[in-house]
């Protein structure tokens, strides 16, 4: 796409496209930007250390590059950066949402928002939660390649949280499979009894799952029917938080392996 505007502009779209280009001609026509500005441009960002020349007539990202991304990322936070999606799904709702984030085998929350429901939920910052019982859990696992699925089956014996939890490997795989094909995971009761969810996965810049976003509401204030028509808004604020998180193009429904 042609670049129009500043020299600043021109600057920061060839920095961008260096990270999948090299050569002057394929920047050039990644960017729209002329190959006398962004060889003119390179030469700028290799005196700043933002790119190194390969000897071969390339450029490559420079070492400056990894320093500021670790010093950002060191100060990085993902629920500040999720808060905001995160208010405004609970306010457009009216329900508890949560985002966690996956670590090892369970999820742990790291930031809450109450709904408008006359209750709470037992949910706190700081908990873990099972992966096969949850919303947010189940999402994760649906983004997971079925061998690992069945190594973080297999590592945690797959506990019944109720009786509605899914213990068994094959009932596992298939309902991620239709996870997978919605692009949305529920929880009917499946791990504390009396509480529904919807939870959609939220990705990393790296575009790895890191995690996801929920709603959650008090079986006897809502159907499970009710809740999953507010599943568009669940997965459209999980790719605002994913892209929040610098996530280039969040995966949509079958996008990963079964």
């Amino acid at each position: 796409m042609a670049r129009e505007g500043s020299s600043i502009d021109k600057t920061l779209a060839v920095l961008e496209a260096l990270a999948e280009h090299h050569r002057v001609t394929d920047i050039a026509a990644a960017t729209g930007v002329s190959k006398s500005t962004v060889h003119r441009i390179l030469q700028a960002l290799v005196l700043w250390g933002f790119a190194r020349p390969d000897g071969l007539g390339s450029y490559e990202p420079g070492p400056r590059i990894l320093t500021l991304a670790g010093r950002v990322m060191h100060r990085f936070d993902p629920a500040r950066q999720a808060s905001g999606a995160l208010r405004a799904l609970s306010e457009a709702t009216g329900y508890t949402t949560h985002f966690a984030i996956r670590s090892a085998d369970e999820a742990v929350y790291v930031d809450k928002q109450e709904g408008r429901r006359p209750y709470q939920m037992p949910s706190r910052i700081g908990m873990g939660v099972a992966l096969h019982t949850t919303a947010i859990g189940k999402a994760v696992l649906a983004q997971l390649g079925d061998e690992d699925v069945l190594a973080i089956c297999r590592r945690t014996g797959l506990v019944q949280r109720t009786r509605h939890t899914l213990t068994g490997e094959e009932d596992l795989l298939k309902h991620l499979a239709r996870v997978r094909a919605l692009g949305y995971a529920v929880d009917d009761e499946e791990n504390e009894p009396g509480i529904r969810c919807v939870g959609a996965a939220v990705f990393d810049h790296t575009g790895q799952v890191l995690g996801g976003i929920s709603i959650s509401t008090l079986a006897m204030d809502s159907t499970m029917s009710s809740l999953e028509m507010r599943a568009p808004e669940v997965i459209a604020a999980a790719r605002d938080v994913s892209a929040a998180l610098g996530a280039a193009d969040a995966p949509g429904p079958m996008s990963r392996p079964a």
